[in-house]
């Protein structure tokens, strides 16, 4: 992926270098009894698996390692400001500046407005605002009351290392499939999607129903990621490169819930998927590179997933 003219966004709070936390969040505790990063991705693995938010799973296992241990508030002063002068922070500033473009401009013609969303860069764990702690091993999220993306920007590096969604030059696109998945439950956020889906999550009567429409959503966002790629190449056409899309592909089966779920487990639970299979996750993302419409991403009228 070609990004050298991608316009930088400023709505980026970097809290890499704070060591761990920042941000005015509570410490992670990571030895003296405390849960090692081993412990962390092992915890977030199951979650993903078995369809638990994987902060519920870590925030249990650090109150049975404190043993009596206290955590004082980090006092330390938010991240930095602005778009980041580092190869890696350069590259989500540029992303998240065309992903605001691009649907600032959908948005437009539709005769709304749209205002982006902060990405906050961290390692190993920070506050997380109204959505609780975040930490490495949940991935990158969106949260919605606070308009944010939370990234380790570590993740990209575990897609190519360690589940092998992508190699080389091509991982340049992957970080953009992933950002604006992220960008896309924001979409979401703004057109009501997600309110919706959380009234119709509390009135499910089962975990499999709630887990159901948590799939939808997630192939929905796949879908605006693709949306997204569609635009950015109709206004950039050179900024795709041979491999990119399929980068894109693998990274999309890579982290389907099948996959996840045979590598943590070694079965497979439909009833517990969150996010989609990895067959779905790819045909979805497809749908929007091709369509390139918002309308095309229905994946709450669709008759199949």
């Amino acid at each position: 992926m070609r990004y050298d003219d991608f316009r930088r966004s400023d709505d980026i709070d970097d809290r890499r270098d704070e060591g761990g936390m920042g941000g005015g969040g509570m410490g992670l505790p990571m030895g003296g009894g405390g849960l090692g990063i081993g412990t962390i991705i092992v915890l977030g693995l199951i979650g993903y698996a078995f369809g638990i938010d994987p902060r519920i799973l870590i925030g249990g296992a650090e109150m049975v390692s404190r043993s009596g241990q206290t955590y004082q508030a980090d006092r330390r002063s938010p991240g930095k400001t602005g778009a980041p002068k580092d190869e890696m922070g350069d590259m989500v500033s540029a992303i998240l500046g065309e992903i605001d473009d691009r649907w600032s401009e959908i948005f437009q013609a539709s005769g709304q407005s749209y205002t982006g969303p902060k990405v906050v860069l961290f390692r190993n764990a920070t506050n997380g605002g109204r959505c609780g702690m975040a930490q490495s091993a949940m991935g990158p999220f969106y949260c919605p009351p606070d308009r944010q993306i939370f990234l380790d920007t570590n993740f990209f590096r575990q897609v190519e290392t360690r589940f092998h969604g992508c190699s080389g030059n091509a991982c340049k696109f992957t970080a953009a499939y992933i950002i604006a998945h992220e960008a896309g439950h924001h979409i979401q956020n703004l057109l009501g999607v997600l309110p919706r889906v959380t009234r119709l999550q509390q009135q499910a009567g089962s975990k499999a129903e709630s887990n159901a429409l948590q799939v939808k959503v997630e192939l929905q966002a796949d879908c605006l990621s693709g949306v997204w790629a569609n635009r950015e190449l109709k206004k950039r056409p050179g900024y795709l490169e041979e491999g990119d899309i399929d980068s894109a592909l693998t990274t999309a089966s890579a982290i389907g819930d099948d996959t996840l779920q045979r590598e943590a487990t070694g079965r497979v639970v439909p009833d517990s998927f969150t996010h989609g299979s990895a067959a779905q996750r790819k045909r979805w993302f497809m749908t929007g590179f091709q369509q390139g419409t918002v309308k095309a991403c229905d994946t709450f009228g669709a008759s199949s997933l």
